[in-house]
């Protein structure tokens, strides 16, 4: 399940308009929310609160083997009121990574839109969020920068302070740019001084161009003539049914001397699409011989299953590992049968025949499991109860008798 901060960043990326799954580094991943899951490791307790549109806050207390802590803080330059922030009102599936249903590209805005005249003055600024976090007691120290430099532009930089890394520490930074047909990333670390770059590029029509909003009548009744004009002369727009994307990534470290390469394929349905959706993913690293299939399934809007078979081409090492995830709905009561009569009379149905099954409050919890070839089998119930967001895993191990138990944990989190 997500921190409380890590919901307030997907926040930020969503309110200023950035898409995170245009990336080459997002390539595969719907495959690694089912089967790459973690499960809590000890008890853990998180309190956060938005104390304000801008500002958020977050404490942890976890004890595994010794009590341990964090505190952390962040503000956005971006208001985040259209986004709940109370546990016992956060939608679930944007706090519980699963299957990820990709949507149609968008065009970014304009640079023009973004402009703020203020008495013949450019008055407008550039979002950012700032975010650290310290850990007790090892006095670690973690930040992150992030900025919207363009429409299409997006700085992201994160460093960690800690005395047993070498230089006490290292930074990270990201400098992505999306034009949504393509998306390029150029990357470097202080540590070993690397440098990269991905790429991510998407097959296909050219994504509608995004028109400014144009003037609307305050009357519903009674158009404008813009309006009239715009909606006689927007053309239907052609919508696909999958995307088809290919990329790859580079990268070298200057002090070491060593670098590598992977690239990818990647084909997905779109909401168009009328069947089942389905995510399926090819990956490569040629130097180290390693090859990565995967193929995702939305069965139904409550299961996905994901699959994953890695191969070496060196060694001739293979491996197979299958997972799913099932959500389940909260206990209703069940409607009578007589709705065919009260239509039949002409009287309104009950409300709770009305009640619309997609609704965000009516998910209890999610069940997550994988298994690989092994015998390593990982469980985890993530859900709510009451005004408490809880996750609670397993980890075993089948083939061995003696200690079949790997690991157990609990992780509860409330925000306000």
């Amino acid at each position: 399940m997500l921190g409380f901060m890590d919901y307030v960043q997907n926040a930020f990326y969503e309110a200023s308009h950035w898409n995170r799954d245009n990336s080459y580094g997002t390539l595969t991943a719907t495959s690694r929310n089912i089967l790459d899951f973690q499960t809590p490791d000890g008890i853990r307790l998180h309190v956060s609160s938005l104390a304000s549109p801008n500002f958020a806050t977050s404490y942890t207390l976890g004890s595994v083997g010794l009590v341990d802590g964090s505190l952390s803080y962040l503000y956005s330059s971006l208001p985040l009121t259209a986004y709940a922030s109370k546990s016992s009102a956060i939608d679930l599936h944007r706090v519980v990574p699963g299957y990820r249903q990709l949507q149609d590209l968008r065009q970014p805005d304009e640079p023009r839109w973004w402009e703020i005249w203020h008495q013949g003055k450019r008055v407008d600024r550039r979002e950012a969020l700032l975010y650290g976090r310290l850990f007790l007691p090892r006095s670690t120290l973690e930040a992150l920068y992030l900025r919207r430099l363009t429409p299409k532009a997006q700085l992201r930089v994160s460093c960690v302070s800690d005395s047993r890394l070498p230089n006490g520490g290292t930074i990270l930074a990201h400098l992505q740019y999306d034009a949504a047909k393509h998306n390029t990333e150029y990357i470097y670390s202080t540590d070993s001084a690397l440098l990269g770059v991905r790429g991510l590029y998407n097959f296909g029509p050219e994504p509608p161009l995004v028109e400014q909003p144009f003037e609307q009548s305050p009357d519903p009744t009674i158009s404008t003539a813009n309006e009239a004009v715009a909606l006689a002369t927007a053309p239907a727009p052609v919508r696909p049914n999958g995307r088809f994307s290919a990329g790859g990534e580079i990268y070298y470290g200057l002090l070491n001397k060593s670098g590598g390469i992977s690239t990818g394929l990647r084909f997905t349905t779109l909401p168009a699409h009328t069947g089942f959706p389905y995510t399926m993913t090819l990956t490569l690293n040629p130097l180290m011989g390693n090859l990565s299939s995967t193929y995702s399934v939305l069965a139904s809007p409550l299961l996905a299953l994901s699959s994953r078979f890695d191969f070496n081409v060196y060694s001739y090492e293979s491996e197979l590992q299958v997972g799913t995830e099932l959500w389940r709905r909260k206990s209703r009561p069940m409607p009578d049968d007589l709705d065919w009569a009260r239509r039949k009379l002409g009287l309104p149905l009950l409300e709770q025949s009305l009640a619309k099954v997609d609704d965000a409050d009516d998910m209890a919890g999610c069940l997550k499991a994988r298994l690989d070839q092994r015998g390593s089998l990982g469980l985890l119930w993530e859900g709510r109860v009451k005004e408490l967001l809880y996750s609670c895993g397993l980890t075993l191990d089948l083939k061995s008798a003696q200690n079949m138990v790997r690991g157990f944990g609990l992780e509860v989190q409330y925000s306000s």
